[in-house]
């Protein structure tokens, strides 16, 4: 953005502090008017003609801006993507121990996905598979639904789940 003296332009647009229109002058005529007032001039669109300037005060400006900025990265959320991991001939204990990790990764808003690695001959027995993800699913269906349908890739099979969005309290 051009302030003051960077704007190389013969004639401007002006627009006051207020957003008020001041009309077609040139440049040193407009850039006086701003100093008398203690403020700047800023180049808003160059493109147009003759190009518009308006008044302000630019450090007080470039601030305000900034604050905005900071202020919607920090409502901003973040959602990573945990990784549960599986395999055929898991424990009933162990299994429930990852649907709670799954249950605390959701409730935080966080992804989960879920992996199932099949090792050896297990490659022959891929319904089971498919059967401990799909009793994965309905274990976390009260705070998770499943993104990604459980898919087979090479050796591995996976799925994601994504926490259901809460109604704001």
């Amino acid at each position: 953005m051009q302030i003051n003296d960077d704007i190389k332009v013969k004639e401007v647009r002006l627009i006051g502090p207020e957003g008020e229109a001041l009309g077609i002058m040139g440049i040193d005529e407009a850039r006086n008017y701003a100093y008398d007032q203690g403020l700047d001039i800023v180049l808003i669109a160059p493109k147009a003609t003759p190009p518009v300037c308006r008044v302000m005060d630019y450090g007080k400006y470039r601030f305000e801006k900034e604050k905005r900025e900071k202020e919607a990265k920090k409502r901003q959320q973040i959602t990573q993507v945990k990784e549960i991991q599986l395999s055929c001939r898991i424990d009933t204990h162990d299994f429930n121990t990852r649907v709670n990790h799954a249950h605390r990764f959701l409730a935080s808003g966080d992804k989960v996905k879920v992996t199932l690695r099949f090792k050896g001959r297990e490659m022959a027995h891929i319904d089971i598979g498919r059967e401990i993800i799909e009793r994965f699913e309905k274990a976390c269906a009260d705070i998770g639904v499943a993104d990604k349908r459980p898919k087979l890739e090479g050796r591995f099979m996976s799925m994601v789940l994504s926490p259901i969005k809460q109604p704001n309290k």
